[in-house]
């Protein structure tokens, strides 16, 4: 009888036991009942032992083994679309990054180098030279030289403490500035601005580490305070500020360079970095009218003449007759008992009432309209009613008749009223106008007042006996100079000039125009009124302006000095003043001279004297001879009883100015 062989044992490999595969589960057959085994015959073979059979191993009942399953993943989150996901986010980034790198390269590639070369690139500016201020003949009025400025690198100072106690008495400043200074966490700083070569050398001898020198240029005035107040001041760095200096600023300054170079964060070069250079373009020099020596002249003499009268201040102005080129100008004001430089060019930004100095324009303008003649005699007696107000000679006088040249020689209130209203209001206003009140000269400095001149309309009922003796109106003096270079030059307006010729940097000379020039009077009447004008000087109010083999024409002025800031004149204050040309024949200089409150108060006693000394000294200096021809008698001439200077002096009783609400700004 046969039996099924037994199950098949697992197979064990090294290591491990296959597990056993799963089938499907059958129902178990039921075991068959074993059978005991026959016996033998005798004589048989030995019957084999009989095989025992392998067990068999009782099947498992327990649950098959299953492989561990992977958790379900949620719909649409297949590899596939994990994948498509992750690219489409790369390409996106790497978008971006493509658009930053074109606006960082491309499209703001400009502005990131200007970042990145502003933090290593440094420009400094290169300052130009300015240019130089000289005289007619070439001499020296002012000049740029070289000097050396300090400067410190901060980040390269060791010991900013030791650095400024070191400093500090060489550069004569302050120990803790100093320290401040050099403690900054800046890469420059100023220490000193043009400092002596002195100065610069002992800072040099110290050798500290962060110091840097450069060259600067600095105002330089040979001739120290002298024609200051019409130069003007440059500041700091070198930029005009009043005067001269800031009116020619443009042609002076000229053009400054720079230099390149390439710095690493602390400040220090980098070598092999970029360098580059553009030379600055020095600026154009200035050649004025002015004539040194006659400029020195002139303001010591007035300066002599503020101290003796003691006068608060004072202006001298000469003229070249011809070409209304201005000679000297000065401006000078008392302070503290020493006479010093003005502030500012009075002569061209302030103005006074002229007083008797007017006169002047009121005869010539009654000779040109044909109203007078120099023969004419008027009976003038003491005073004068005018509207609701009384004039007064300065001096009371009998009734007296007196030619036009006794009333110019007397110089007389009363005698300029008569002749003023003869002329009248609008004819009179033309005749300033003309000789050029109420507008600026043309010399086009910065703040050159025009003048105050009342409109006729606006006059009032008392106008017609201030104005023709030259109150109720004002001027600056070099408008009154201006007007009698007129007469001096013939009848002709000579525009003031300044300015004669600039120079560029190549040396060339540029030539400025010529002075405007118009008609205002005719020949004949500038010779009647030349000769009136001698005959002051000869045996009137102004005999103290004579020089010796001269003839010189002019008029005193003696005027009422108005409040600051409010109507009225200041009691026992006045304006002296005297104008006037040399040689009268043929005249080659004008002058005018002006003192503020002087004592004693006459035009004749302090201003003249000074007319004469500066004049004598500019007909020596320009070699100008005495005339071969004396001056004609254009007119009947004056005795020395008729002239005594009865007007000298404006009517202190007269009304208050009427030029506006603030009264002229006097010197």
């Amino acid at each position: 009888m046969t039996t099924s062989a037994p199950p098949r044992p697992p197979r064990i490999t090294a290591g491990r036991t296959s597990p056993p595969r799963h089938q499907p589960t059958k129902p178990s057959p039921k075991p068959k009942p074993k059978l005991s085994p026959k016996p033998k015959a005798h004589g048989d073979a030995p019957a084999r032992r009989p095989v025992r059979p392998a067990p068999t191993r009782k099947p498992r009942t327990s649950t098959p083994v299953r492989r561990p399953t992977s958790p379900r993943r949620p719909a649409g989150a297949s590899p596939r679309r994990r994948l498509i996901g992750l690219l489409v986010v790369m390409v996106i980034g790497a978008v971006l990054v493509a658009a930053r790198l074109t606006q960082v390269q491309a499209l703001s590639a400009d502005r990131y180098v200007a970042v990145g070369e502003s933090q290593r690139i440094r420009k400094i500016e290169l300052p130009a030279e300015r240019g130089s201020i000289f005289d007619r003949d070439g001499r020296d009025l002012a000049l740029s030289v070289p000097r050396t400025t300090v400067t410190a690198n901060p980040r390269l100072v060791t010991d900013p403490l030791g650095a400024a106690q070191a400093l500090a008495p060489i550069l004569n400043e302050d120990v803790t500035k100093l320290q401040d200074l050099l403690s900054k966490d800046r890469a420059f700083v100023y220490l000193a601005r043009r400092v002596s070569d002195d100065v610069a050398a002992q800072v040099k001898a110290l050798g500290l580490p962060g110091l840097e020198y450069r060259q600067e240029s600095t105002r330089v005035l040979p001739g120290a305070d002298l024609a200051l107040s019409l130069l003007g001041k440059v500041g700091t760095d070198n930029e005009g500020l009043s005067g001269l200096e800031v009116q020619h600023e443009k042609v002076l300054r000229g053009r400054p360079g720079y230099s390149i170079v390439e710095k690493d964060p602390t400040g220090s070069d980098i070598a092999g970095g970029m360098r580059d250079a553009v030379q600055p373009v020095q600026g154009d020099d200035l050649v004025l009218t002015l004539d040194r020596s006659l400029q020195y002249e002139t303001e010591r003499a007035l300066s002599a003449e503020i101290v003796a009268s003691h006068a608060k201040g004072g202006m001298a102005i000469v003229m070249q007759t011809k070409t209304g080129e201005i000679l000297a100008m000065s401006n000078l004001s008392e302070d503290n008992g020493a006479v010093v430089p003005a502030s500012k060019n009075m002569t061209l930004t302030n103005v006074y009432e002229p007083g008797s100095v007017n006169k002047m324009i009121t005869v010539s303008a009654a000779l040109e309209e044909s109203l007078i003649k120099p023969d004419t005699r008027l009976l003038v007696p003491s005073t004068i009613k005018v509207a609701d107000h009384v004039f007064h000679e300065h001096d009371p006088h009998p009734t007296q008749e007196w030619s036009i040249t006794d009333i110019v020689a007397n110089s007389s209130n009363v005698g300029s009223i008569m002749i003023g209203q003869k002329v009248g209001k609008d004819k009179l206003d033309h005749y300033m106008r003309a000789f050029g009140f109420g507008k600026k000269t043309g010399i086009n400095f910065p703040g050159e007042s025009a003048g105050i001149l009342l409109d006729p309309a606006k006059y009032s009922g008392t106008s017609m006996g201030t104005v023709p003796i030259g109150q109720g109106i004002a001027v600056t003096a070099v408008q009154m100079l201006a007007a009698y270079n007129t007469v001096a030059n013939g009848g002709v307006y000579v525009a003031p000039k300044l300015l004669k010729a600039t120079v560029d940097g190549d040396g060339n000379l540029h030539k400025t125009a010529d002075s405007v020039q118009h008609r205002v009077i005719s020949p004949t009447t500038a010779k009647q009124m030349t000769a009136m004008l001698a005959e002051v000087v000869r045996v009137g109010t102004a005999t103290r302006a004579h020089i010796d083999g001269y003839t010189v024409g002019g008029k005193t002025g003696t005027a009422r000095k108005p409040l600051e800031g409010q109507r009225g004149y200041k009691t026992g204050a006045y304006v002296s003043s005297f104008a006037g040309f040399v040689p009268a024949e043929r005249p080659e200089l004008s002058a005018i001279v002006i003192l503020d409150e002087p004592t004693p108060i006459f035009g004749g006693l302090v201003a003249a004297p000074v007319f004469a000394q500066i004049t004598r000294y500019g007909l020596r200096e320009f070699r100008i001879p005495p005339p071969d021809v004396p001056l004609a008698a254009a007119v009947p001439q004056s005795s020395a009883k008729d002239a005594a200077g009865v007007g000298e002096v404006g009517d202190a009783g007269a009304p208050p100015a009427t030029v506006g609400p603030t009264p002229p700004k006097t010197p």
